[in-house]
């Protein structure tokens, strides 16, 4: 089996010993992506915007990889505030294929950096 690292700058590097994404067997494998602007390295405030943002830097990762949104079979969901399920589910709906991945959404989640939410993603290669 071959591993491929995918990395873009269109999504925040990452701050640990680990990819943005590996690409193996027709897969990608997105660690999880938080709400961060790339530019910036700041988080903005609110639920609605870092699931926004959390959902362009997948897509940006998705993108270097030579996947898409419409590609992703499962996506984890985690969540700082199980009272924000609703507002993130909306955000979340506007960016998913139809139909949409399979999902888990683990709430009251403890995330570094006091971030409201972190995003993984399996999709699949185009022609695989």
């Amino acid at each position: 089996m071959i591993r491929q690292e995918v990395a873009t700058d269109r999504a925040p590097g990452a701050i640990g010993p680990y990819s943005q994404a590996i690409i193996a067997n027709g897969l990608v494998f997105c660690s999880g992506t938080a709400g961060i602007d790339p530019a910036t390295g700041v988080a903005p405030d609110g639920i609605e915007e870092q699931t926004e943002q959390a959902l362009r830097n997948l897509e940006a990762v998705l993108t270097a990889a030579g996947a898409s949104l419409a590609t992703l079979v499962k996506t984890t969901i985690f969540y700082a505030n199980v009272e924000d399920f609703a507002a993130i589910n909306a955000v979340y709906a506007r960016y998913m294929p139809d139909p949409p991945p399979a999902r888990s959404a683990p709430g009251n989640v403890s995330l570094p950096r006091n971030l409201l939410i972190s995003i993984e993603a399996i999709a699949v290669l185009a022609g695989s």
